[in-house]
């Protein structure tokens, strides 16, 4: 019997894809053993924008579900996923996202992205980093370092806390008010310096005037004498994948300084953001 062609798989509202029960063997990767139903499990779950349940997870794959518990106990157990806090479903465990952050920091130097921060950083002369919301953390993925002898060292793979970080709240900005409003009361609300803003009320304020223009500010919130803005940026397909950030000290670069330069970095954004559209081998 010829086998059926895969269809495209539709989304619900939840972010969570839906289609009908597959048999087990559909899938390409399920020909590969143990092996080929981890990685399926591994791309199901990285594919989906909330957990997904035992039975989901079998659904999606087209495992059946003694065959997806069995893989899933193990990938929990080597801590390539884990449950969600809320007890709602499997999300990717710490180990897959350290996994890929060591990815992603041994192939920036040699992709576009890298390219795209480096040329800002040239023409800005200002400290240019690409990062993404996790949790109550953002993660820079990539980061170009001015050339200036008062620097900010922070490598690719650095955690900085996204309350206080021009990323972090403009990436907070962007998720559904519902969203946002739970993110905020699940994160720990540390100050940093005298300006961090640590009350839930102040800060969700803050965040719809970023939602309005787009625009994340850290005005030495996180680091004191060091200010830095924020602008998305965009797949092809209109996604937020992530904040292009500006970061600079305050005594060299003043917040209204480095605002003007909002322009300059949406442009850049926006080829940052074509990247996201390119094969893997850019």
């Amino acid at each position: 019997m010829a086998k059926a062609k895969k269809t495209n798989t539709p989304t619900d509202t939840a972010g969570v894809r839906t289609q009908k029960p597959q048999n087990e063997g559909d899938d390409q990767l399920l020909r590969f053993g143990a092996m080929g139903k981890a990685f399926s499990i591994l791309e199901t779950l990285t594919g989906n924008s909330q957990p997904l349940s035992m039975a989901e997870l079998a659904r999606e794959t087209g495992m059946t579900k003694p065959t997806a518990h069995r893989i899933i106990s193990v990938l929990a157990e080597l801590g390539f996923v884990e449950r969600d806090q809320g007890k709602r479903g499997y999300v990717e465990g710490s180990r897959l996202i350290q996994f890929a952050l060591d990815t992603l920091k041994a192939t920036a130097p040699r992709n576009m992205r890298h390219t795209v921060l480096r040329v800002l950083s040239e023409e800005t002369g200002e400290t240019c980093n690409f990062g993404i919301l996790a949790g109550a953390e953002v993660i820079y993925l990539d980061r170009v370092e001015a050339k200036w002898a008062l620097g900010l060292r922070f490598e690719p793979g650095s955690h900085v806390p996204a309350h206080c970080s021009a990323i972090g709240k403009l990436l907070l900005s962007l998720e559904p008010p519902e969203r946002r409003s739970e993110l905020l009361r699940a994160m720990p609300l540390t100050r940093y310096t005298p300006y961090t803003i640590t009350s839930i009320p102040a800060l969700l304020e803050e965040l719809e005037r970023i939602h309005e223009d787009e625009i994340g500010i850290d005005e030495q919130e996180s680091i004191e004498g060091v200010v830095c803005v924020a602008v998305p940026v965009r797949a092809a397909d209109g996604g937020t994948v992530g904040g292009l950030a500006l970061s600079a000290p305050e005594a060299r670069v003043s917040i209204e300084e480095a605002l003007r330069l909002a322009p300059q970095m949406r442009r850049a954004a926006a080829k940052l953001g074509k990247t996201f559209s390119l094969g893997p081998t850019q």
